[in-house]
């Protein structure tokens, strides 16, 4: 039994000693194999399962390295115990571009470079990696691993020109900084790979040998060139070539090399001198504006340069009448005349000249005062032409200004006061004239707009003035004509159509006004109708346009409106246009349309002339036809009714029913004066006229309308004038009478108004009871009535009550 528990003992010891060792093992392996990353676990006073996360150091991998493949790191998964582990890695460098630079072993977690970094193009890389399950399940979260790439000194420094140039000013100090250089390295700058250091290789003066010393130095961090010793004088040595050197490592590196081109400037160290001190130059009176002499000076400092360029001064010259300029060629002092001179004044002018430079004196020039010339003018005298005060002469008048009126006077002047004549050298319309002496202007005719010489109402003339001595003058004459209101307004169109119908589009018709006169006394134009014009109505369409449309539905035909137009003019003018408007019936669109080409307007099977050929002739039969069957009518029924007018005459108590014609159409063409207004009065209020005696008559004897298509005067066939004894008598009394008629050259039918609207003050007829017999109504039968239609039925129940 002990021996079993000592053995047990011994077990226990063992294991824990075995744990412990290989705790301690594991230990040690992480400490010296960095590149296998395992995960840790969060510890506490309780025991809590927590999710994990790989922490994995930046990787450092040098540029260019030559061991291609190269294991970088290895990551491993705590979850090995429960299966098979696979491991991907994702991101730039991998399957993002630049693309198969880095892989990984799915198996064992190495992740391997497999070709060749370059620092300056990609300085580091952030990958992903991961841990899954064979079903693709993710076991940790996805970790980043950076990796950065160390520097080699692989890149030469580069000047960042292949020439550099500046400039100094001479005679400066020592130290003094003159100009900066640079140049860049790929290599990474936290490196001593890119730490550059600047040198002067050689220095050769501009011209050769002109200064032998060393005079520039260079700073070797910053590139700064500066003086070393003193002797920079520009006349003697215009410039400096200098090779310079840039290393890296210190200097200790890679180098390159460039030039450096410093050209010495100039100072102001030369003051200009004149040479020779004094002139004697000429100039003529009344001659300005030109050149009459020049004055030299000399410079040694650089040519074309403010340093160099000379600024000259006038003085005793109280009038100003000279001034002097500079030549920028050649530095001389060009001395000119800008006021005329005056022979008889001044013959002589004592003037002194002084010159400087434009830019002020260094401080290393010589202290000398100013140079100073003196120059003597003589003035030539010299007969004076006449000059206009003003070039061009400006005026301004109305364009409707009178013929005669003073338009400009007293326009020139001569210095010797000679004899002055004047004349218009162009006038194109002849609308000026001119005093010879006096050199007054007057318009000679009216001013004219329209004209084709007046250009934005400024009309172009051209005078000239000549002295005693023959000189002479010329002068630009401009007269701006201001317009005044002379024309009214015109309106057009001055006919057109409208639609009937007023809702049509076009049931309006636009007018337009146009002005002869111009602005402002032209548009805009206001438009206005007549007070007496009705059923029309006119709106203002824009400055120059208006709409003259129908108030009410119109009905076909012509019509006239009389439309007032003014202008804007100062006073304003108008005037009355009539416009004559057709109105018409209008198709969809708007447009007129008589009624023949809407009824004709079709072609269905034959062509519309023949169609109109074949209606004209249909029409004129039918005319023809229904005018025979007219006449013949007529011809009967005044035949009868002078018959029965007879026979209603007869008695008083013999009242028969007369059937009057009232469709007479008259004489046809002839029968011009056939309508008189007499006709139409009602005889109450008619001039006193004797009835007609003849029974039945109902018409005036007063002057009755002369006929043209009635022949006067001939004899007329005899009519039966007694009735028939017996009443089987009565046909061949009718046809006597018909037969009469058609035989009487007297009868009608003619043109003849007839009066529709007066129906008399009796009737001569008596009462309708006597229509079949004379005895009372009540002894009347007024049974046949009810076969004579609607009407009679009802007259006969009024006097039948039966």
């Amino acid at each position: 039994m002990r021996m079993a528990v000592r053995m047990l003992a011994v077990c226990v010891l063992l294991v824990f000693g075995q744990v412990l060792s290989f705790a301690e093992h594991q230990q040690n392996e992480a400490e010296q194999n960095p590149l296998t990353l395992n995960l840790w676990r969060n510890q506490g006073k309780e025991v809590v399962r927590v999710k994990r996360d790989w922490i994995i150091p930046q990787i450092r991998v040098s540029e260019n390295s030559k061991q291609i493949p190269e294991d970088l790191v290895q990551i491993k998964s705590d979850k090995i115990f429960s299966g098979e582990v696979i491991y991907k890695l994702e991101g730039p460098g991998v399957d993002q571009e630049p693309k198969n630079l880095f892989e990984i072993d799915d198996k064992s977690g190495v992740i391997r470079s497999k070709k060749p970094l370059d620092r300056e193009k990609h300085s580091s890389f952030t990958l992903k990696a991961f841990a899954l399950s064979p079903s693709g399940e993710r076991l940790e979260n996805p970790t980043t691993i950076e990796i950065v790439v160390l520097d080699q000194n692989d890149n030469r420094p580069v000047f960042t020109q292949k020439q550099f140039s500046g400039s100094v000013p001479e005679f400066s100090v020592p130290g003094t900084p003159v100009m900066s250089v640079s140049a860049t390295d790929a290599d990474d700058p936290m490196t001593e790979n890119a730490a550059l250091s600047y040198s002067i290789i050689s220095q050769e003066s501009i011209p050769d040998n002109g200064v032998t010393k060393t005079m520039f130095g260079i700073n070797n961090q910053t590139g700064t060139i500066y003086t070393r010793d003193v002797g920079l004088d520009r006349e003697v040595v215009q410039g400096f070539k200098l090779k310079l050197q840039v290393a890296d490592m210190g200097g200790e590196g890679l180098n390159s090399e460039s030039e450096v081109i410093i050209l010495v400037s100039d100072i102001n160290n030369h003051p200009p001198q004149f040479s020779p001190a004094s002139y004697s130059l000429t100039a003529e009176e009344n001659v300005f504006g030109v050149e009459i002499g020049r004055v030299n000076v000399t410079d040694r400092d650089d040519p074309g340069t403010r340093n160099w360029e000379a600024k000259y001064t006038l003085s005793n010259d109280p009038d100003r009448n000279f001034a002097i300029r500079t030549d920028p060629d050649t530095n001389q002092g060009i001395l000119t005349v800008v006021k005329p001179l005056d022979y008889e004044a001044q013959r002589e002018h004592a003037l002194f000249v002084t010159v400087e430079n434009l830019s002020p004196l260094s401080s290393k020039a010589p202290n000398v005062p100013l140079s100073t010339a003196s120059v003597l003018v003589t003035v030539l005298n010299k007969n004076e032409g006449p000059h206009f005060k003003e070039n061009p002469i400006q005026i301004e008048v109305l364009e409707s200004v009178d013929p005669g009126t003073l338009l400009k006077g007293a326009m020139a002047s001569d210095p010797d006061h000679s004899e002055l004549r004047y004349e218009i050298s162009k006038d194109p319309e002849g609308w000026l004239e001119i005093h010879r002496n006096t050199g007054d202007i007057k318009s000679k005719r009216n001013f004219n707009m329209q004209s084709p010489h007046v250009r934005n109402n400024v009309y172009t003339a051209v005078v000239k003035v000549t002295d005693a001595g023959g000189l002479s003058d010329t002068a630009t004459l401009k007269i701006l004509l201001r317009e005044t209101n002379d024309f009214p307004p015109l309106l057009t169109p001055l006919s057109g159509s409208v639609c009937t119908d007023a809702s049509s589009t076009g049931s309006a018709l636009y007018l337009s006004a146009t002005d002869k006169d111009g602005p402002p006394h032209a548009a805009p134009f206001t438009f206005a109708i007549d007070e007496l014009t009705v059923n029309w109505t006119i709106t203002q369409f824009n400055n120059t346009h208006a709409v003259l449309r129908p108030a009410v539905e119109l009905e076909p035909g012509d019509y006239t409106v009389m439309v007032y137009v003014t202008d804007s003019g100062s006073p304003r003018l108008g005037a009355f246009a009539q416009v004559n408007v057709t109105a018409c019936h209008c198709d969809p669109y708007g447009d007129c349309k008589s009624e023949a080409g809407t009824i004709l307007g079709s072609r269905v099977g034959i062509s519309f002339l023949a169609l109109f050929i074949i209606s004209v002739c249909v029409a004129l039969l039918i005319v023809l036809f229904l005018l025979a069957v007219a006449l013949a009518a007529c011809g009967r029924r005044h035949h009868i009714k002078k018959e029965t007018g007879l026979l209603v005459g007869e008695s008083e108590d013999d009242v028969r029913d007369n059937v009057l014609n009232y469709d007479e159409q008259g004489g046809g063409e002839e029968d011009e004066n056939a309508f008189n207004i007499d006709l139409l009065w009602n005889p109450r209020d008619a001039p006193s006229n004797p009835w007609s005696s003849h029974p039945g008559s109902a018409v005036p004897r007063g002057k009755q309308p002369l006929r043209k298509d009635a022949p006067h005067n001939l004899p007329s066939p005899a009519y039966p004038r007694r009735p028939p004894a017996d009443p089987s008598d009565i046909e061949d009394y009718i046809n006597d009478g018909l037969e009469a008629a058609d035989n009487d050259p007297n009868m009608p039918p003619y043109d003849t108004a007839l009066i529709y609207d007066y129906e008399g003050d009796g009737s001569v007829a008596g009462s309708l009871s006597s229509i079949a017999s004379g005895s009372s109504d009540g002894d009347q039968d007024y049974d046949y009535l009810n076969d004579w239609g609607p009407r009679f039925q009802k007259l006969a129940h009024m006097y039948d009550p039966r």
